[in-house]
């Protein structure tokens, strides 16, 4: 009897031993989730777009960069938006521009200056230090805002972002004044700005900004934060 129980105690050593062999040395680590609100990607038309873009709720943001109000907006909706609506994947959220006068398309040039990658840092560069560079034009003279309108259009745009200090902001977002020079330079990209807003505003009736279309549809009379929010929250709750 004691051999036979040496024995079976070696079979299933052996036995343990071969299931050991087979056994998984760890789980897999699960997946990461997606970093939506790192994730970018633009449109055919060029409209700057940030998360899922196959998230079920799409947001399309129509701002101007004079806009005092689209300022405000961004600075309540920035860190919202991105946390609550576009990590999750649940939503993606689509800028384009409404260009209202040469200022707005100098700063629509330096927002998109550069690769699309770099667009939504310099986009909310822009707005962040919107106050600042407003009262410098307001304060500017007469002789400063006659160059905005007479020359080249290379000119006039390098004049504005000389005087409203444009180029400042630009080389701390890592740009040279040669690369800002040349984004400011490129009268084709000009027409195609200017077409696109004209086009865009057209297509979806925008009669001020900020404006916003949830899903194809203008939202009316809605050109809040919290506005939207409640829209927001309607339509995905």
């Amino acid at each position: 009897m004691k051999r036979s129980r040496n024995r079976l105690a070696g079979i299933g050593a052996a036995a343990l031993a071969s299931l050991a062999a087979f056994a998984p040395i760890g789980a897999a680590p699960a997946a990461a989730a997606p970093d939506w609100a790192a994730t970018s990607s633009v449109t055919r038309d060029g409209a700057h777009v940030l998360g899922n873009p196959q998230a079920d709720t799409r947001l399309i943001t129509f701002v101007s960069y004079t806009c005092p109000h689209c300022a405000r907006f961004e600075g309540e909706s920035d860190m919202p938006l991105r946390a609550a609506y576009v990590q999750p994947g649940t939503l993606a959220l689509e800028v384009r521009h409404i260009i209202r006068d040469p200022i707005d398309m100098t700063a629509v040039l330096l927002a998109e200056c550069g690769p699309a990658s770099r667009f939504w840092g310099n986009h909310r560069a822009i707005f962040a230090a919107q106050d600042d560079w407003m009262a410098t034009a307001r304060a500017t003279t007469p002789e400063q805002r006659q160059r905005w309108s007479t020359g080249t259009l290379a000119n006039r745009f390098k004049a504005i972002s000389a005087d409203l200090r444009f180029y400042e902001l630009m080389q701390q977002r890592g740009y040279s004044r040669t690369q800002v020079d040349q984004c400011l330079s490129d009268p084709a990209r000009v027409d195609k700005f200017a077409n696109q807003s004209q086009a865009d505003g057209q297509t979806y009736k925008v009669q001020g900004t900020p404006s916003f279309v949830l899903n194809g549809k203008l939202l009316d009379q809605v050109h809040t934060w919290a506005g939207l929010k409640q829209a927001l929250d309607t339509r995905m709750n």
